[in-house]
């Protein structure tokens, strides 16, 4: 196992297992203070681009804990996971919010924590005025490309989504529905409740 390998990059192969851990914030076109814990999206694409060409990688683990953050950045690693030929399977601890809700169904089956929580709301810009038509016709194409891919890689419905998404009776000042690691199971958004063990033991059960 290779100490330097998890310090800088926060994933380490073993074992013919590759562990990519997705936690704080997803940092994508602007660069985050250097207090902010955060998941760098050009340490992410080469790196996924690397286990889908080693021959001594068998699959991949995505452990995620994060708040969210850049939404073209979190939904492009998430299509990259998606395409991947390798097996994969990821495991919510603590939170998958916001564009952390598409890479926990990224991969090819999904766990969560019965501590974890997910939250979903519809794609808002924070602190910045909209001002012109052409900024809600990407807000909206964004939302679309997001509800798209959230369903075609889940058991929930488009409609059930769009519900949960747009709720204003579960999150104080917001919009949107947080969802126990139990609630997420069984609104069809991730395949099964476990932890550690479970999900490695089904990436094993893939990769064979």
């Amino acid at each position: 196992m290779n100490e330097k390998e998890i310090k800088e990059s926060g994933s380490v192969t073993t074992a013919g297992i590759h562990c990519l851990t997705i936690i704080g914030q997803i940092e994508g076109h602007y660069i985050l203070p250097s207090q902010n814990k955060t998941t760098k999206y050009e340490h992410v694409i080469p790196a996924l681009v690397a286990i889908e060409k080693s021959d001594q990688i068998k699959g991949l683990l995505v452990i995620l804990n994060t708040v969210g953050g850049d939404v073209e950045a979190g939904l492009a690693i998430a299509e990259m996971i998606n395409s991947m030929k390798k097996p994969s399977v990821s495991l919510v601890l603590g939170g998958g919010h916001s564009i952390g809700v598409p890479l926990a169904v990224s991969a090819k089956y999904s766990f969560i924590a019965p501590s974890a929580t997910m939250t979903l709301h519809p794609v808002r810009m924070n602190g910045l005025i909209v001002g012109v038509p052409q900024t809600y016709s990407y807000f909206d194409k964004m939302q679309e490309r997001i509800s798209r891919f959230i369903t075609e890689n889940s058991n929930i419905s488009p409609e059930r989504l769009r519900e949960l998404m747009t709720s204003t009776g579960e999150l104080m000042s917001d919009v949107g529905t947080m969802l126990g690691g139990e609630e997420a199971v069984k609104e069809g958004l991730i395949n099964e409740v476990g932890g550690l063990q479970q999900a490695l033991s089904k990436l094993e059960e893939l990769s064979k």
